[in-house]
């Protein structure tokens, strides 16, 4: 791969990185919907790693300590169950049936958001459920942030918890995803070399990008997450149709 490629590769996720460290999700949707007209969509599904981890890293180290060891471990618990079963129904059942449901479940859970922000709640049974959920379909898509937020938006009130939440349990989520493709090979000589050259360049970005998060209203945090979860869920729609 050219070092001009990875140069552009670099740029763009600068951009929508800044994007997630500051609203705690999306970065990569972004990322692909832009490159993988140029570079083979499951490379930068195996890049992404990087990036992810370090949004992360950098967002959580940089922001008041809001997240709870003992609650984060919960959903990731129950988040890693729904991967093994997301993974166990991998070749059993039409993955266009399970993607039509998710789509139909995120789009609604968009809708009601921006329609009635701040009204649903989620407590016990309801919100580990949206956590095994988005296991599965982690495991099918690698997708999981609309589900993550939208359970957090509705279990939680302040954008900073919301959002360090998110966060946390992505990058639990990425560090597993990382020790399979290590473990199966996926980490192919091209993908380290994008890395490489492209951490430190992410990092700086990443580390000055955090602030952004601080300057933004609440209201408008929510109101711009949960239009981005119902997108999300439209766009599952477009993707099942292509």
């Amino acid at each position: 791969m050219s070092l001009t490629l990875i140069l552009i590769l670099t740029v763009v996720c600068v951009f929508t990185y800044a994007f997630e460290i500051t609203f705690g999700l999306a970065g990569t949707i972004m990322m692909l919907a832009a490159m993988s007209y140029f570079i083979d969509a499951k490379m930068l599904v195996i890049y992404s790693i990087l990036p992810q981890i370090l949004v992360a890293t950098i967002g959580l180290s940089r922001s008041p300590k809001t997240v709870k060891l003992n609650v984060l471990a919960g959903m990731v618990a129950v988040a890693a169950l729904g991967s093994l079963l997301g993974f166990y129904i991998f070749n059993r059942i039409p993955i266009e049936t399970f993607r039509s449901l998710l789509a139909i479940v995120i789009t609604l859970f968009g809708v009601y958001l921006v329609i009635a922000p701040g009204k649903l709640k989620l407590t016990g049974i309801a919100a580990r459920v949206l956590d095994f959920i988005a296991g599965i379909s982690q495991a099918l898509f690698g997708i999981s942030g609309p589900i993550a937020m939208t359970r957090l938006l509705a279990t939680h009130t302040d954008k900073l918890v919301i959002r360090n939440y998110a966060l946390a349990f992505f990058l639990s989520v990425n560090v597993f995803r990382g020790i399979g493709y290590a473990v199966n090979g996926s980490v192919t000589e091209p993908i380290l070399e994008m890395m490489y050259i492209s951490a430190p360049i992410l990092a700086v970005s990443l580390w000055y990008s955090n602030h952004l998060h601080f300057k933004v209203r609440d209201e408008h945090f929510k109101k711009i997450v949960a239009w981005i979860i119902l997108f999300g869920g439209i766009s599952l729609f477009f993707a099942q149709a292509s």
